[in-house]
């Protein structure tokens, strides 16, 4: 980065930051940042700035929201007795888009990870515990991603639950609609199996 401008290389290293983005792709994008019209760029900039300056997290359920709490949690037409835990903001949006739950939910802000250093007290595990003794529910639905670090997540989250909740249960994994069997892979074939129903 050497033959770049000061303020050029500081964006390029600045973009390098973000999820997925490597040193080509934040070139890419700062060069094309060059091209666009200032206005262009000052409202992406300020876009930034008012997203970090007016969202914060939900004292509830730690959504994102611009109000605490949070539209959901303030739902009068959502079921009390369901709580969907789920790992980020993004997973609770995925959900509400089925349009097939209509409980409350908690968000972890992240999921158990010991190699990353990610423990138990780095979740919001203690508010969620602390929140089942103010508002029991009848059944919580662990809602994590179906990888290591999910699945250790609701394994933890299961057996500190236990004690407190009538019913825990874990969505079900497996294949996509429009999935072929023959392209599926072990995990996701064996996860099918483990989640399949009854019909009829």
């Amino acid at each position: 980065m050497a033959y770049y401008p000061e303020p050029v290389a500081r964006l390029i290293d600045a973009l390098q930051k973000l999820p997925g983005i490597g040193p080509k792709t934040a070139q890419r994008l700062t060069f094309f940042l060059l091209k666009r019209p200032a206005d262009e760029v000052t409202a992406l900039s300020d876009a930034i700035a008012r997203v970090k300056a007016e969202i914060v997290n939900c004292s509830i359920c730690f959504n994102v929201t611009e109000e605490d709490p949070c539209r959901l949690c303030t739902d009068p037409t959502r079921d009390l007795r369901l709580l969907c835990v789920v790992e980020e903001p993004n997973d609770l949006l995925a959900m509400e888009r089925t349009g097939q739950y209509r409980g409350r939910y908690h968000v972890l802000l992240g999921a158990l990870s010991p190699l990353d250093g990610i423990g138990p007290e780095d979740l919001r595990v203690r508010e969620l515990l602390a929140r089942l003794e103010v508002q029991p529910v009848e059944e919580v639905i662990l809602a994590t991603n179906p990888n290591v670090e999910g699945e250790a997540t609701a394994i933890y989250l299961a057996k500190l639950l236990k004690p407190l909740v009538a019913r825990i249960t874990r969505i079900a994994r497996g294949l996509p609609v429009g999935g072929d069997l023959e392209y599926a892979d072990e995990v996701t074939l064996g996860k099918a199996l483990e989640g399949r129903r009854e019909m009829g």
